[in-house]
């Protein structure tokens, strides 16, 4: 078996092959291999094999214009199988081996696996749709294919910590970098921190130190490392996550190059480590002010780039977080800043807001503190994100409510009312409890209150129950033939994708995690930890996973499109203006809210309420 064989049946949509259709695949496909510079798919042609890469290079261009590189375990051209000849030529840059599918065996396998045709057809329509517009084509593939190995990285090049500033200056200046990896001693190979060119400048320079200083007294630690087959996205997100400039490459023990946020300019037309060096290096809050338009912004840009929802999601939740947490150093009083926890819940305490919307937050007090330095706070905090661009809470679940900011004590005596005297008002409040997340001062304030909750919660059926109940809080946009029924009243050609789709998984993943003491907060992180101690099965959780994903994202662009017209930025999508294929993709993913649904009312016994 050569390597690219598990390599395709561990990825989407290959994994959902039965035994039986993956030894007809392999009966099927043959090992060929082809010399540097071979063309394997010309512009125009029929594709007649879906090629998967074992070893070697391919290149995706369009003319001269280079689209995507192709290494072990991708594959292509799915598109041309599906869709038809298109204008892409596909040719190798190295002596390349490929395991090479006829086309007539993928499509036996669509016809026979409805699972893997949905999938299939998903990804082709992915491909698709932004080479629509030829401006985004270049973004969408550098961006959704890139990993770091596709990037230029620095070398990595070490300076032990008892060496001076003026020999860390010349092994730069010899080694043409502007960053080097320290060592404690010669003999240890790994590094604990970094230091760069500025670094140096500013000890000597600003600080006044002389040549002969240790550079372990100016080195930064510890140091962010990420692999050479991580996409580049992920190290957009952490560069976002760690306000850091640069990444260490590493592959186990091997330290292979530093990773600078210049070379990501190449997939990145907006960086959000920028935006989050904006937030840390504000000095006000007028400097924060244009924040939220920037976060807007960047969220077109990427939704364009073809960044997954997912990835989308949690660098917007946490370049808010960084932006919230800022407002608070500068807002709160000293007398309790670290003495109290500022929490997000709903949506943003999931890691699931993509563009801003109201406020939902709350404070934990470590013990009470006088009405007359809280009150001032909690107006103030409520009016400078109003500010910011996020409207107060319809429900006023928000700091500037007492009942939403008050000592851990009183949270405490709530909850254990909440869930003893359980009614409609006190199931949605502990609902928006569990989603909360720490967002600055003592996070360990909300993990007492979260213990509470779990504690108050054990062995309570009745109260799990009830709280279940609410996943049919809206009914299900499939009639009796399985046809889409949207709204009635002015919106009566719409869909509500909240209320049809997400809502109910969200709620049902949020009761499960709720009856088996999981920490996670976030729906997709849930469900991956349901899976895991086999409450759902593998199968269906990758189901209700891609089901939830597909809806947030066809969510995300029709208000996106909202937003570029002026108007409201609602959950409402009109199917007849879907494609046939987002149609059907549609109706498939409330087929499974619908199984999960009925899962739910059997496994908490909803037919007896």
């Amino acid at each position: 078996m050569i390597t690219a064989e598990p390599l395709l049946f561990a990825q989407a949509p290959f994994d959902r092959l039965t035994d039986a259709e993956r030894r007809y695949l392999l009966s099927a496909a043959q090992v060929a291999h082809f010399p540097a510079g071979a063309e394997l798919i010309g512009p125009g042609t029929d594709a007649t094999h879906l090629f998967v890469i074992d070893t070697g290079q391919v290149e995706e261009r369009v003319g001269s214009e280079l689209i995507r590189r192709y290494g072990p375990g991708h594959r292509f051209d799915l598109r041309g199988l599906v869709h038809g000849p298109n204008d892409r030529r596909y040719g190798t840059t190295d002596e390349t081996a490929c395991l090479c599918v006829p086309r007539l065996v993928l499509l036996d396998l669509i016809r026979a696996n409805a699972g893997f045709a949905a999938l299939i057809y998903r990804e082709v329509a992915r491909m698709l749709d932004p080479v629509a517009s030829r401006a985004e084509a270049g973004q969408v593939n550098a961006l959704m294919t890139a990993r770091i190995a596709d990037a230029y990285l620095q070398p990595a090049v070490f300076i032990d910590g008892d060496e001076t500033i003026l020999t860390a200056g010349r092994r730069m200046r010899d080694n043409q970098t502007n960053a080097l990896l320290v060592r404690d001693r010669p003999d240890h190979p790994h590094p604990f921190g970094i230091i760069t060119g500025m670094n140096l400048s500013k000890a000597v320079v600003l600080n006044g130190k002389p040549l002969d200083t240790p550079v372990r007294t100016v080195t930064h630690a510890p140091l962010v490392t990420i692999r050479p087959d991580a996409f580049i996205a992920t190290a957009l997100q952490l560069m976002t996550k760690h306000v850091k400039r640069r990444l260490v490459v590493t592959d186990g023990d091997s330290y292979l190059g530093i990773l600078h946020e210049i070379d990501l300019l190449a997939f990145f037309s907006t960086n959000s480590h920028v935006i989050a060096g904006r937030i840390e290096l504000a000095t006000d809050l007028k400097m924060l002010e244009p924040i939220s338009t920037q976060i807007m912004d960047a969220v077109q840009t990427w939704h364009a780039q073809g960044l997954k929802v997912t990835i989308l999601n949690d660098l917007v939740s946490e370049l808010n977080r960084k932006l919230f947490q800022k407002a608070y150093g500068f807002l709160a009083p000293t007398d309790f800043r670290d003495d109290a926890c500022l929490i997000v819940m709903g949506s943003e305490g999931r890691g699931e807001q993509t563009l801003p919307t109201d406020q939902d937050n709350g404070l934990i007090l470590r013990t009470p503190v006088p009405e007359s330095a809280l009150e001032p706070f909690r107006h103030a905090f409520a009016h400078v994100l109003e500010r910011f661009g996020y409207p107060p809470c319809p429900g006023d679940v928000m700091v500037r409510n007492p009942m939403w900011s008050k000592p851990l004590s009183a949270f405490q005596t709530e909850i254990r009312r909440w869930i003893t005297l359980p009614d409609e008002d006190s199931v949605l409040r502990v609902a928006i409890l569990v989603d909360a997340a720490a967002v600055a001062g003592d996070h360990g304030l909300l993990d007492q209150l979260k213990a509470t909750v779990f504690d108050c919660l054990a062995g309570n059926d009745a109260f799990l129950s009830q709280f279940a109940r609410s996943v049919d809080t809206f009914a299900s946009p499939l009639g009796w033939f399985q046809t889409l029924v949207t709204e009635d009243g002015d919106q009566r050609d719409a869909l509500d994708l909240k209320k049809a789709g997400l809502f109910p998984i969200v709620h049902g993943v949020r009761t499960l995690a709720l009856q088996h003491r999981l920490p996670e907060t976030g729906t997709v992180p849930r469900i991956a930890a349901l899976r895991r101690i086999q409450v759902l099965d593998a199968a269906f959780a990758q189901d209700l996973t891609e089901a939830y994903e597909f809806l947030l994202d066809l969510q995300l662009q029709s208000k996106l499109t909202k937003r570029d017209g002026g108007t409201v930025m609602d959950a409402l999508v009109r199917p007849r203006l879907l494609s046939a294929w987002h149609r059907a993709m549609l109706k498939r993913a409330f087929q499974i809210t619908l199984r999960f649904r009925d899962l739910i009312r059997h496994r908490f016994r909803l037919v007896m309420y």
